[in-house]
This record gives structure tokens, sequence and C-alpha cells, in this order.
């Protein structure tokens, strides 16, 4: 197994644990999009208590990655990924995170599917 496929692997399982339904050939678009810093500890997680990381997430994907226009809904869609995989864990898995916030607004078609 690559470690590409470990990091899937581990985003899965990650998501299994937590009950949050997946399509694994999702997770691994979006993963694949996040390039190397899926093998960097701090880039790979999201921090959910940090206002610029948040702002990041919300500027960097929803915005330009995804296309959506800002509005409160972007910080509430975020604050909604953070309250499901919970406030207390330690490592939100930026590929989690990204991949929620993908198909809390149906933007799959972003990474062809």
């Amino acid at each position: 197994m690559s470690k590409f496929d470990e990091k899937v692997a581990l985003y899965k399982k990650f998501m299994d644990d937590r009950d949050i339904r997946s399509n694994t050939d999702l997770l691994t678009a979006v993963t694949k999009g996040l390039g190397p810093s899926i093998y960097k500890k701090d880039a790979e997680t999201v921090s959910g208590t940090d206002p610029k990381e948040l702002e990041t997430v919300k500027k960097n994907f929803l915005m330009k990655k995804l296309g959506l226009a800002d509005s409160a809904e972007l910080d509430k869609a975020i604050d909604d990924v953070m309250e499901r995989i919970g406030r207390s864990e330690r490592n939100k898995y930026r590929a989690v995170v990204y991949y929620m916030l993908v198909k809390k607004f149906d933007k799959e078609s972003v990474y062809g599917m």
C-alpha cells in the first residue's frame, strides 16, 4: 500500500469511527487535491479553534476552490463540520473537513463526481 493509500485509509477510518458516511472515490479525490500537505503534520490538520485557520478554510477552499460567495452560511457550514467531527478532537484532518464541506454544498462536480 502506498503512503497516499495509507492516508486515505486513515481518513476513511477516522470518518467511520465517527459514523460519518463517506464515498471513497470522493475522499480520494479531495485528498489528492491537497497534494503533499497531507504528509506534513501541521498542514494535514485544521485547528477548529483558530479564527485565522478557519478563515483560510473559508477563503482558500470554499471560495477559491469551490467557487462559493462569501456569506455567513460559509462560516456556519465550517462550524457545523467542526461540531460534527467533535470540538475536542485534536486531529481534524483537512481532507475530512474539506470532504464534509464538499458534501454539504453539493460541490462533488469540482472533483469530477
